[in-house]
């Protein structure tokens, strides 16, 4: 499963209120996925969008949550936060299922790094 925390579900609402999508904003939530790249061989990131064909589809602290059967693989259990700091401030995701992040921090290794393989 895929949770969202309150503030982080907050800020989704938020986003998908003030922009035009052109879709009917009940069915946009957040997208969450992985794509082969960056130093580490893996990234992970979040895009608003609406549920496609096969999609894993959660829902937390009111905010639909999509994932792809590939990128699932690598994302189950996974929290997605909002965090606020003195020099930013953003999404982050909670990834238990890494095994070692680059150096700048945008790219993983997945503990499970066989992508051939679709549990």
């Amino acid at each position: 499963m895929i949770t969202i925390t309150q503030e982080a579900a907050d800020k989704v609402k938020e986003l998908i209120e003030s922009q035009d999508h052109g879709h009917d904003k009940s069915k946009v939530g957040i997208r969450v996925y992985v794509k082969g790249g960056g130093c580490s061989g893996f990234e992970q990131g979040l895009s608003l969008d609406e549920a496609r064909e096969n999609d894993w589809v959660f829902e937390s602290n009111g905010v639909k949550v999509f994932a792809d059967p590939a990128s699932y693989r690598f994302l189950k259990d996974v929290e997605i936060r909002y965090e606020r700091g003195k020099m930013s401030e953003g999404f982050k995701i909670n990834n238990p299922n890494i095994k070692s992040t680059c150096g700048c921090g945008e790219s993983f290794e997945p503990k499970d790094s066989d992508p051939s393989e679709n549990k």
